[in-house]
């Protein structure tokens, strides 16, 4: 018994796909395989769960299984034991092509390179954000392959300018929002002295005010450090005319009318800022991202080097095989 959990037409965000479901607590008795169907003219590549030998155990097992970020239901299929096979052997062949030795580092691949394994990369974290499989309302809709391709070139512009370190960057992007534009922390206010012309009011009293501090887009900024990222923005002597234009702050500043892709920027000059307070200390730099600089939150700090890692790994990998298809690779064919 098998069941076909999913079919993609890159081969790249396939492999990502499972290679995350094949470590989950679920598949303890069943087996996740990769295929390639070279008759498909869409979607060749397969997610196929193998199940136990024994027919109402792996049903049982089988149906438990669910695919992060939705889709379709599993097609269920008795399949030949020698068809099985050559989709094991299959499988075995991505998983040796995905993790050769790297050849080149992160900071080595060109931009465009970098763009086109980023984009499969964020579109694959946004699939698998826990909101989307535990449907927690508003449930968040998975990142498009144009929206991904913008944000990855955004990312790497923004990295570039402010020299940041780019798999650090993406780990702030992963661990706060998996790279979508939802807003958060919509409870959360503050107490000032007097309420700014683009405050939203919620309280007053004895001369002063309870202000909203919400979380904006990808980077989770609040209202606040957004004005003090401006404000960073304005006094810096770098050339923001190298920026292309929707990247670029202007004077004028509404701290409601900050489109999502400018954010991008706002979040590399924060970032900046703290590497320069902390002298270049990124443990310290990134747990101030979310905890400030008064008070690092080192456990966030923990993540954002671990998402760091695994997006370093996956796009130095990615690159050993410099965009060429694993299928049509016969060097790496067993024989």
């Amino acid at each position: 018994m098998t069941a076909e959990l999913a079919a993609y037409n890159d081969e790249l965000f396939a492999y990502l796909m499972f290679d995350y479901l094949r470590h989950s607590p679920l598949l303890q008795r069943t087996r996740l395989l990769l295929s390639f169907d070279p008759k498909a003219t869409i979607k060749p590549y397969r997610l196929i769960l193998r199940g136990p030998p024994d027919l109402l155990a792996a049903i049982a097992d089988i149906s438990v299984v669910e695919l992060p970020g939705g889709g379709s239901a599993p097609v269920w299929k008795l399949m030949d034991i020698s068809r099985v096979d050559a989709i094991e052997q299959q499988t075995r062949l991505f998983l040796s092509a995905y993790n050769l030795p790297v050849r080149l580092k992160l900071e080595d691949l060109s931009h465009r390179a970098l763009a086109s394994y980023l984009r499969r990369f964020i579109q694959f974290k946004s699939a698998i954000d826990p909101r989307i499989r535990l449907k927690l309302e508003p449930v968040p809709a998975p990142l498009s392959s144009e929206a991904a391709q913008s944000l990855a070139g955004d990312i790497i512009t923004v990295a570039e300018f402010f020299s940041l370190p780019l798999d650090l960057f993406l780990g702030i992007g992963a661990m706060e929002n998996n790279y979508m534009d939802i807003r958060g922390d919509l409870e959360h206010s503050i107490w000032k002295r007097r309420p700014a012309p683009d405050d939203v009011v919620l309280e007053r009293r004895r001369g002063r005010v309870r202000v909203l501090n919400d979380s904006a887009g990808v980077w989770q900024i609040t209202r606040e450090t957004l004005r003090y990222a401006h404000s960073l923005v304005q006094a810096d002597e770098r050339d923001y005319t190298l920026l292309p234009e929707h990247l670029r702050p202007g004077r004028d500043f509404n701290v409601n009318e900050v489109s999502p892709r400018l954010l991008t920027t706002y979040a590399g000059a924060l970032l900046r800022d703290l590497l320069n307070q902390f002298d270049g200390d990124v443990t310290l730099a990134v747990s101030a991202y979310n905890g400030g600089p008064g008070r690092p939150n080192l456990r966030y700090g923990v993540g954002v080097h671990t998402a760091a890692a695994h997006a370093r790994r996956v796009l130095e990998q990615a690159a050993v095989l410099n965009g060429e298809s694993v299928v049509r690779m016969t060097w790496l064919r067993p024989p």
